[in-house]
């Protein structure tokens, strides 16, 4: 598949590609020009390993360094490999939708740029897939020990705490949501994507809240993870800021706005 740059278009999905593969991974990528290079270099390498019909796709979201540039670079040594921009700065959730809305695969996946779940750990949430459910999620608390590095206690506690939250407002029963390591069938999605609202740190709820609502079995598997550090997420501010998203999916589903019309 030929390299191309493309705009955003949130509003349908992407029926236009000659060739269909069967995997897309999306990574969404704001200032990450540090780590990105290494992270694009191992998911190249292990697609080309497993001898994948995939393509990647790697979501620049109004990016001020040199991100871009390392994902053409990437581009040149990998062809499977596309680069997504966005209109300017618009949160990983706005990039997760953008690049599942392009990806053509039958099978979708996303993963954060890097790598704390290793692409490595891809057929654990395939597997899932194959066996039936609509959604795989990695997860960190499923099996705790397979953290090779944990988060801080602080962050922890706010996760758990978050966790909670979702229990309670969204009766959503998964242990950990936030894992940036989750895997769709192309029906789901398609069912889900296009409705997704939330453009930051929030959106992960909002997706499982969706893919419940529209009836897929939703599967939690436990992956290898591990902290990287340099993480942008204050876990005060934007802990408040994603229970605030929270009450909007809340919102949203009471008013209707989840409904296909």
């Amino acid at each position: 598949m030929s390299f191309r740059t493309c705009c955003t278009n949130p509003y349908g999905f992407n029926t236009t590609a000659k060739l269909m593969p069967k995997y897309s991974i999306v990574i969404p990528a704001y200032n990450e020009a540090k780590r990105l290079g290494p992270s694009l270099e191992r998911v190249g390498n292990y697609v080309i390993e497993q001898r994948w019909d995939a393509e990647v796709i790697v979501v620049n979201d109004g990016s001020q360094d040199a991100t871009p540039d390392i994902v053409r670079q990437s581009a040149q040594r990998y062809p499977f490999m596309q680069l997504i921009e966005n209109p300017g700065n618009r949160g990983k959730g706005y990039s997760v939708r953008n690049g599942m809305l392009h990806a053509s695969g039958d099978l979708l996946l996303f993963s954060d740029a890097d790598l704390s779940a290793p692409i490595e750990e891809a057929p654990k949430l395939l597997s899932a897939i194959a066996d039936g459910a609509g959604i795989a999620i990695g997860s960190r608390w499923l099996r705790p020990e397979t953290q090779t590095k944990r988060q801080k206690l602080m962050r922890q506690i706010y996760g758990r705490a978050f966790n909670i939250a979702l229990r309670i407002l969204l009766r959503l029963k998964q242990k950990d949501t936030q894992c940036g390591f989750k895997a769709f069938t192309r029906e789901a999605a398609q069912r889900i994507f296009p409705l997704q609202q939330i453009e930051r740190w929030g959106f992960d709820p909002e997706i499982l809240y969706l893919g419940r609502h529209f009836g897929f079995r939703i599967d939690e598997v436990p992956v290898a993870w591990a902290d990287v550090g340099g993480t942008r997420i204050s876990p005060l501010r934007d802990g408040l800021r994603m229970m605030g998203e929270v009450l909007r999916i809340r919102w949203n589903a009471l008013t209707g706005r989840y409904r296909v019309h």
